[in-house]
């Protein structure tokens, strides 16, 4: 587990070359239609938070908890297009066995809740993939002491935010999910060029 505190052991200089391990987030914008479709028919997932927006402070115990939920989603549900399973172009639901990427985040959110994580540190994001299709995908950030993770059905692996190749569009505010709120049009980008390193899987998680 000594890799996942590695940055402790840097030089003071090293930290110049490396990109900003909170995304810079822009003004408020609108809410994504499949949320608020979720939450005109659960007005429970919606309430304001309960608990007050606050970073996580990352231990070896809750890193293996985040991968061990992040693989029981992925493993588990099957991803599956909402015109597939509702007849309609978008839905977000909580998924049995077959899903798509929103309601996959759902599921890790609310499992991750129900461990004790705090809501303010468990965002949906919505991202684009960087190229020609530019296709929008839900994944799901945390964030840490550490800085902000990312868990996605697209891969076992969790990287920080600066180590995916996605373009960041909006997430959910820290302090209220009901909130969305943009990112900056120029993010923050490493000054060097980095290899995406994910957070090692604990003794017994396999990716």
């Amino acid at each position: 587990m000594a890799a996942v505190f590695a940055l402790d052991a840097l030089p003071a200089h090293a930290f110049l070359a490396r990109p900003a391990l909170f995304a810079a987030i822009g003004e408020a914008t609108k809410a994504p239609g499949g949320w608020l479709q979720l939450c005109a028919a659960n007005a429970d997932e919606c309430k304001p938070l309960a608990d007050q927006a606050r970073d996580v402070t990352l231990t070896p115990g809750l890193l293996q908890q985040l991968y061990e939920i992040n693989k029981y989603v992925n493993d588990r549900v099957t991803w599956t297009s909402d015109s597939e399973l509702y007849g309609k172009a978008e839905r977000w639901a909580y998924p049995l066995d077959r899903g798509d990427c929103e309601d996959m985040v759902l599921l890790k959110r609310r499992l991750l809740a129900k461990a004790g994580w705090p809501q303010g540190a468990l965002l949906i994001t919505i991202v684009e993939a960087r190229g020609q299709d530019r296709a929008r995908h839900a994944v799901l950030t945390v964030r840490s002491d550490r800085g902000e993770m990312i868990l996605d059905n697209q891969t076992p692996e969790i990287l920080f935010w600066y180590e995916t190749t996605y373009r960041y569009l909006s997430r959910q505010s820290a302090a209220d999910p009901n909130v969305w709120v943009s990112f900056n049009a120029e993010q923050a980008k490493p000054g060097i060029e980095l290899t995406p390193s994910p957070l090692p899987p604990p003794l017994g998680i396999r990716p």
